[in-house]
């Protein structure tokens, strides 16, 4: 499952390693041909956009498009939870889940950090990994749609996710929030963002009702083995 680990570092912030490494990324996708013909190419597109690119522009572009707003947070429970405390538990579970697997995390990222959690993937059996890929799916899918609506040639990694995992049930609904969302505005909001309590999911949320009550779309916590499960909204 290394084409999980190539999509996991052109997530990844761009680093001189991974220029470096692009002939070998288009060899493991090529190599292991798990992506539907369609994903396959824009996925190598999007590596061959790398070709004789300035890092530091790479990195500028990078940090304009994911580190300036929350829309693009590649953090999967802000998604869920926002800065309510039903992250942290939500972090501490995941986090169980890697070491119960043997994964040690070698950044200072926090778990959710979708590059790092394809890192995660890419190490496992292919059927477990397909099966914690859809349980993130309603997050992922909306992470796509938004980087389609922006026109973004990185919508093509998001594409081949679901190419794995398949689309979450909601795929339509998805697609028309992030079609009918405004400009992200995190920015100019920070006070009331700082402010503890989840983010809704697809506008499902009542906020006259308790963090208790708010339905996330993924919720990762221990049971058995450390199994995924997912609760969708409604």
């Amino acid at each position: 499952m290394q084409t999980l680990k190539v999509l996991s570092l052109l997530l990844g912030y761009p680093e001189a390693e991974m220029l470096e490494a692009l002939d070998e990324m288009a060899a493991v996708v090529e190599r292991e041909n798990l992506l539907p013909d369609d994903h396959k190419k824009a996925v190598l597109a999007l590596i061959d956009s790398y070709r004789g690119a300035d890092l530091l522009d790479s990195q500028e572009r990078y940090v304009a498009l994911f580190d300036r707003g929350r829309f693009l947070s590649l953090h999967i429970f802000e998604h869920v939870h926002g800065e309510s405390r039903d992250r942290g538990q939500a972090m501490v579970n995941l986090l169980q889940m890697y070491e119960a697997h043997g994964f040690e995390m070698s950044t200072h990222e926090l778990p959710d950090y979708i590059p790092l959690f394809l890192e995660f993937l890419s190490q496992q059996e292919q059927a477990e990994a397909v099966q914690l890929l859809h349980d993130a799916m309603p997050v992922l899918s909306l992470l796509g749609a938004r980087l389609s609506e922006r026109g973004s040639e990185f919508s093509a990694v998001f594409d081949a996710l679901a190419g794995f995992a398949g689309d979450p049930e909601a795929l339509d609904e998805i697609r028309q929030q992030a079609a009918a969302e405004g400009e992200d505005e995190t920015l100019s909001n920070m006070d009331q963002i700082w402010e503890e309590e989840a983010v809704s999911f697809m506008g499902a949320v009542d906020t006259c009702k308790s963090q208790a009550d708010a339905v996330s779309p993924i919720t990762i916590m221990p049971r058995d083995q450390f199994i995924t499960s997912q609760h969708r909204s409604v």
